[in-house]
């Protein structure tokens, strides 16, 4: 695509929501539904409903997410303990199994974020309104219960019903700037009485945890994904988001979080959906691609060594690293979800280093939350278990396949709009890396902006890792091809 015709990133979008087997509308059952709910519902519909409206919760997510999942709260507790709770938003209460809106919903399997256009699971009205953990009124929520010790290992505790509110929206980069040194307290902290001194006690736990998990064998990996800036349907740029501390305190929370559920749906004796990354099947490969740098991994597969390998790599070059996590994320291969009957052991999550583990944190945006989530319900009101474990199994195995899709997708329109932004720019020489060197194909990452396309000329000896100069050769958005020449080391 080099001429100067407009491109149309959402019928690219659209099309590719289809070719992969997504429904990218609301079909007309669904639309009535959700138009019957009141945009103000508050239901009762739980036994045992806690106010909890009075603790400072807050969020922390990206600045226009509008679905909002969860909210934290944290408190101290004896022993050095910090008490910390999770609510997670109660969509189960709008959402009826069985509904058109949930089949839909079970279909489509997640939100989809193109960066261009976003396929929400459940409509606006929903996901953005009324189940929602706005900071505009009381919500509905689940709340999940855990202490971190002074060791940072997890004690899990209950989960109860709850009415909260949200009483600050808080933004990832703001939020981890001023975390770490290099920007100002966020004015909504600044100005909320008691926020800072609670978003210092969640950064507390949040250190405990992540230590905790590094000593486990926690993988540290950091791979270059750049989001498309798209206004008024023009590409502006892509922007990579950077891992903070902000962000890490939020990952360290669900992590302890999901173990919570599935320690209460084992209390419960329910079966449940895991969520597991299985011990590399392809240890060999990752041993090997420690060996190109000087180093020597154990020959059965061990993830504290392969974390600290991974850290003596990003200090050493941190440039690569990228790339080498590419690499490792490649070969340690992709998670999945599984079916769990009462007392059956999970194979665990290699690379979280943690052996029980699920999706419970975000219902609104991810199916197999909510599955978990009317498990929870149905101890919580004593009602029948709502899956039976051969309907589980089927759930695992379609919605494992609808995530592959997902990013499938995504990463479709990506490489559109990166074709969009780079089409002008045909015949400039870029500073790249390779990133992948088979008798398929060698591709290579451009530094500024950090697209990936394929070497059509002269890759003959380059591998992974190497630093070339390539010379756009052509784009073609609708194909999402981004085309390269070398042109020298």
């Amino acid at each position: 695509m080099n001429d100067d015709r407009p491109v149309d990133l959402n019928a690219i979008a659209t099309r590719a929501m289809k070719q992969y087997g997504f429904e990218p509308r609301f079909p007309p059952p669904v639309l009535a539904e959700v138009a019957a709910v009141p945009p103000d519902a508050l239901p009762d519909g739980r036994r045992g409903v806690r106010d909890l409206t009075d603790l400072l919760w807050s969020s922390i997510d990206n600045w226009d997410s509008m679905d909002l999942d969860q909210i934290e709260y944290c408190e101290r507790g004896p022993g050095g303990e910090i008490l910390s709770r999770v609510a997670i938003a109660d969509v189960d209460l709008f959402v009826e199994k069985g509904s058109a809106t949930d089949r839909h919903a079970a279909h489509n399997g997640f939100s989809v974020y193109t960066g261009v256009v976003t396929y929400p699971m459940l409509p606006d009205p929903l996901s953005k309104g009324v189940s929602s953990l706005l900071p505009d009124g009381d919500r509905m929520a689940v709340v999940m219960e855990y202490a971190v010790l002074p060791d940072g290992s997890v004690r899990p505790g209950e989960l109860y019903p709850a009415r909260v509110r949200n009483h600050a929206k808080l933004v990832y980069e703001e939020v981890g700037e001023w975390f770490e040194g290099t920007g100002e307290i966020p004015a909504l902290v600044r100005d909320t009485p008691g926020l800072e001194a609670q978003l210092r006690l969640q950064l507390e736990a949040m250190k405990r945890l992540r230590k905790r998990r590094h000593e486990q064998g926690a993988l540290e990996l950091d791979t270059v994904e750049a989001e498309p800036l798209v206004e008024d349907g023009v590409v502006r740029d892509l922007v990579v988001q950077r891992q903070n501390m902000a962000r890490c305190l939020i990952e360290e929370f669900m992590v302890a979080a999901n173990g919570t559920m599935v320690a209460f749906l084992e209390r419960a004796d329910l079966p449940m959906l895991q969520r597991v990354v299985r011990v590399p099947r392809y240890w060999d490969r990752i041993v090997a691609t420690a060996a190109l740098y000087g180093e020597k991994l154990p020959a059965d597969p061990d993830a504290k060594a392969l974390a600290a390998f991974l850290l003596r790599r990003r200090a050493a070059d941190p440039d690569r690293f990228p790339d080498l996590s590419l690499t490792v994320i490649k070969l340690l291969g992709p998670g999945e979800y599984v079916a769990l009957g009462p007392g059956e052991e999970s194979d665990g999550h290699f690379s979280l280093a943690v052996t029980d583990y699920t999706h419970a944190t975000a219902p609104n945006r991810r199916y197999p939350d909510m599955v978990n989530q009317r498990l929870v319900a149905s101890v919580l009101e004593g009602t029948p278990v709502p899956y039976g474990e051969d309907e589980l199994v089927g759930l695992a195995a379609w919605l494992s396949d609808r995530e592959k899709g997902t990013k499938k997708v995504e990463r479709f329109v990506h490489k559109a709009v990166a074709a969009v932004l780079l089409h002008n720019r045909v015949g400039e020489v870029f500073e790249g890396l390779v990133t992948g060197a088979s008798p398929k194909g060698t591709w290579v990452r451009i530094i500024t902006p950090p697209v990936e396309g394929r070497v059509m000329r002269g890759d003959e000896g380059l591998a992974v890792g190497d630093r070339v100069q390539v010379r756009l050769l052509g784009t073609d958005a609708y194909r999402g091809f981004i085309d390269f020449e070398n042109a020298g080391r």
